[in-house]
């Protein structure tokens, strides 16, 4: 299989993401922030081997796991239709996660700042960027909203993901001015949590709707 540019970038950002933590490791301190409260204050620490590389490997895993989905996936023939979209989110995860590497980074290092604040656009960058990926993804086991509707009906998906787009840009939007109003971060993430129970109720009764409205046999029968 051909790999095309945005997959070269995926393995370079890696690639550069892997040797920053090698030369960034001897210039950590012994304990490095590892964890943030909702207030942007500091309430976990880490021994610098952990700092250093944990998000590297991790992130690591997480492109293995996103470049096998494809392949194991029973209707992997319907991600060629979104391919582009697919590996530009792959991309764009690596990107988010290159840069809070780089954030708790730099705070380990004495810089100031408000991790929420700096956080809160890159998480609106990220889902917006998602919520293209679900205007444009087909049916499968692993990318979208999941539900036994949405994947029992194409219809029920494309209706789902086209409402389910909509809520992601507006996550995105206010997650973003979470740089300026850092509560809105914590507001994009309760309107998340909202959309996502929503759309599960929203693909059962459009699944139920589109039952009612099919002819049954003993009518296509009559017919």
């Amino acid at each position: 299989m051909a790999v095309n540019k945005v997959q070269m970038m995926n393995v370079a950002l890696l690639v550069v993401l892997f040797l920053g933590a090698f030369y960034m490791y001897p210039n950590l301190p012994d304990k490095v922030a590892s964890h943030w409260n909702a207030s942007g204050e500091v309430d976990g620490y880490s021994n610098r081997e952990f700092g250093a590389f944990f998000i590297p490997i991790l992130t690591l895993v997480m492109f293995g796991i996103l470049t096998l989905l494809p392949k194991i996936d029973p209707l992997k023939k319907n991600y060629a239709e979104f391919a582009k979209e697919y590996d530009g989110m792959i991309l764009v995860t690596i990107v988010f996660m290159t840069y809070l590497y780089c954030l708790t980074v730099a705070f380990s290092l004495g810089y100031a700042f408000d991790m929420i604040q700096l956080l809160a656009p890159a998480f609106g960058g990220l889902f917006y960027y998602m919520s293209i990926v679900l205007s444009r993804a087909k049916q499968n086991w692993f990318v979208g909203i999941r539900t036994p509707w949405t994947l029992a009906s194409k219809s029920v998906w494309d209706k789902t993901h086209k409402i389910g787009s909509k809520m992601f840009k507006a996550v995105a939007i206010v997650a973003t001015f979470g740089f300026v109003v850092p509560q809105l971060f914590f507001a994009s993430v309760a309107i998340l949590i909202v959309s996502s129970i929503s759309l599960i109720i929203y693909s059962y009764f459009e699944f139920e709707k589109d039952k009612k409205n099919k002819p049954s046999k003993k009518d296509k029968h009559k017919q």
